[in-house]
């Protein structure tokens, strides 16, 4: 194969030359103000459904499971992709970067097509299987039937976004999610309350922000806004080695975004053992602890575009520098969001839910949370700088690890030993016991890294899938 190398060079020297701290928060920002709007509007969903009561307040949470395979896997495409074409881009190659980016965007959108249509074929076990009550059932399968519809544009949606973070545009990514979001926040209350519809307002708000994001993330790439390009006419490139390597450099986002939804499945189900108010409540906390968690996490996937673009120009000590500062910064804001959520704990429950009982079990859920999350940012910076330099087996190791390993037998256990208040101690556990690992790895991969750059570290065929015959 041979693809004709381009040299992008203000982006270049943009990327492999400019103030490290200046660069991860210029990047960090648009996906920080992203992360917040998308939790504001989920949040805004939680709170307009918990009007309609208990029951359909508990079917947010169900469906919100759902909506994690979806983007499961459209977080796999996109940091597959994404970390293949900033790699290449590093190399200065911009014809293999829009392969990637095609390859990325088809493989999402076809897998989202796939989705909607095995939802719609195993709809009422599918709500079940999800940790839906009987009384919960009726709720779910009307939000998740507008959810289905709008499944391939939702998942490619996700890949574009991250594809363009990898590029170093996270602020176009940002627009598109953000005028989702508005429509979403908007489309709530008028489909909802003013036609009358009820949950299927909710479930239509969200199908049709996420169909109106899709259309603004593809304008960005078809519009010359862009380095990589989406065409129909890299197809021609696509080979069995590609996809795989897409798939297998994305599987650690796959993973994590599987296990949080295999999380939420046995943690309603272990909440349904409780009753309505149980499920409603973990559903509220988890909300507002991804909200919490979405600015470290932004700062995280700021950092990811400088990782892999100058991993792949050899500028590791860049790479050294980002990663430092990525960590820092991540556990301050970290710790000032945590502390917030523990002071008012009571009161942002309130919000969403005033029943008793939900109040009671939310607000020990929310403060044993946030309590734990303080540990997260360095096992998350660490997982993405794995990622981002194609260090495919450790990043799915520390993935497996944070988010399923542990939590699953832990969810299981501790209600067996301490009944709800083991399912509210169970997250915060695996939280706390997955930052020594991340610090061996990280310990590990830096030994490893080239203290001088421009340094080789392995065979160009090896970081390249395309790259069968070099131009």
């Amino acid at each position: 194969m041979s693809i004709t190398k381009k040299s992008g060079s203000s982006e270049y020297e943009r990327m492999t030359g400019s103030s490290i701290p200046k660069l991860v928060t210029v990047l960090s920002i648009p996906s920080i103000i992203s992360m917040l709007v998308t939790s504001i509007y989920n949040l805004v969903d939680t709170a307009f459904v918990g009007q309609l009561g208990t029951s359909a307040s508990g079917a947010v949470g169900i469906v919100f499971g759902f909506m994690s395979v979806i983007q499961a896997f459209g977080f796999m495409y996109g940091q597959g992709s994404g970390s293949l074409l900033s790699r290449a881009l590093g190399r200065k190659d911009k014809e293999k970067a829009s392969v990637y980016a095609s390859a990325g965007f088809f493989s999402s959108f076809l897998t989202g097509v796939l989705i909607s249509v095995l939802g719609f074929v195993f709809l009422n076990p599918l709500v079940m299987i999800l940790g839906s009550t009987e009384t919960i059932a009726p709720f779910a399968k009307t939000y998740i039937f507008y959810i289905l519809i709008s499944a391939p544009f939702m998942n490619a949606s996700f890949t574009m976004n991250n594809m363009l973070r990898y590029e170093g545009k996270a602020a176009l990514g940002m627009i598109g999610l953000i005028t989702g979001a508005i429509l979403n926040m908007a489309g709530d209350p008028l489909f909802m309350f003013v036609f009358d519809m009820g949950i299927a307002g909710a479930g239509l708000s969200t199908a049709l922000s996420q169909v109106f994001s899709f259309f603004i993330l593809l304008f960005m790439f078809l519009s010359g806004k862009t380095v990589s390009k989406i065409k129909f006419i890299n197809l021609k490139y696509f080979n069995i080695k590609l996809l795989w390597e897409i798939a297998a450099t994305g599987f650690p986002s796959l993973l994590r975004q599987g296990l949080n939804s295999l999380n939420t499945v046995l943690l309603n189900e272990q909440c349904a053992n409780y009753g309505d108010a149980a499920v409603s409540a973990m559903s509220i906390t988890s909300r507002v602890i991804f909200f919490a968690f979405s600015i470290a996490l932004g700062m995280g996937q700021g950092f990811q575009p400088v990782a892999a673009f100058n991993y792949g120009a050899k500028k590791y000590s860049r790479v050294r520098k980002a990663f430092s500062f990525t960590v820092i910064i991540s556990e301050v804001l970290m710790i000032l969001s945590c502390v917030l959520i523990i002071i008012f704990s009571t009161q942002i429950v309130t919000l969403f839910r005033d029943d008793p009982k939900v109040i009671e079990i939310g607000d020990r859920a929310l403060d044993l949370q946030a309590l734990a999350m303080i540990a997260l940012p360095f096992s998350v910076v660490v997982e993405m700088l794995f990622q981002s330099t194609g260090k495919k087996m450790a990043a799915t190791l520390i993935s497996a690890l944070r988010n399923g390993l542990l939590f699953i037998p832990f969810i299981i256990i501790l209600p067996l030993l301490r009944g709800l208040k083991g399912v509210q101690e169970a997250q915060p556990l695996s939280f706390l016991l997955s930052l020594p690992v991340s610090i061996i790895f990280a310990i590990w991969f830096f030994r490893r890294l080239p203290k001088e750059d421009g340094v080789e570290i392995e065979p160009i065929e090896n970081q390249d899938p395309l790259n069968q015959t070099d131009p």
